[in-house]
């Protein structure tokens, strides 16, 4: 089946569809998204659910991909307004936990990792693509705090990006046996973070890269 033609309306309502599945997909994963849960959630036919998409797939890969340009828009862009350096990357961080703690049903795109890591595809493939444009994008942040003599010469961007990967994770399981305090104790593992990278401590925390 061929998706319908692109026009404003079509767009809108594909819009719509997409949102109604990042819902589902929250609570259920991408695998759990059925198309009859879909369509009763949008109040549309099966068919009309398809015709939009062609594929699960390619509802599954739109659900992705919404799912990045929305942390873009509440994540990302706020951060940028920031200034280079500590603010910034603290902001990335604290925005970061924010979004999944807005998400009280799980981040689509960490249980797309937790999903997806033995099973090759496009979708594998997708998730895997942003993860490390994320991690890049988070190693760029720490880097322009070496630069502005924030964090010592000695930083790994890209370890500390893994570790920051950590806390967050460590959150998006916190948020579920721990609610009350999950929010707090991310905070306090931030500042202990990037305290141990500080530039007055000479960068004894910090790990060589072994690509340097």
């Amino acid at each position: 089946m061929t998706p319908v033609p692109a026009t404003s309306k079509g767009s809108a309502t594909r819009e719509m569809i997409v949102e109604r599945a990042y819902a589902i997909a929250s609570r259920q994963g991408l695998e759990g998204l059925s198309i009859g849960d879909l369509a009763g959630a949008a109040g549309m036919s099966k068919s009309g659910v398809f015709a939009h998409f062609g594929s699960r797939e390619e509802l599954q890969l739109s659900v992705l991909d919404w799912t990045a340009a929305r942390f873009a828009e509440v994540v990302v862009a706020p951060a940028l307004a920031r200034p280079r350096g500590l603010p910034r990357l603290r902001a990335i961080a604290e925005g970061w936990f924010q979004w999944v703690l807005d998400n009280p049903d799980g981040c689509v795109m960490l249980g797309a990792a937790n999903e997806y890591d033995a099973r090759p595809g496009a979708l594998r493939e997708r998730t895997v693509r942003w993860l490390q444009h994320w991690r890049q994008q988070l190693a760029k942040a720490v880097g322009m705090c070496i630069d502005a003599g924030e964090l010592a010469p000695s930083t790994d961007p890209m370890l500390l990006a893994f570790e920051l990967f950590a806390v967050t994770e460590g959150l998006h399981t916190a948020r579920l046996y721990d609610p009350d305090h999950a929010r707090q104790l991310a905070l306090r593992a931030l500042d202990r973070l990037l305290a141990s990278y500080g530039a007055g401590n000479n960068g004894r925390a910090s790990t060589p890269s072994p690509t340097a």
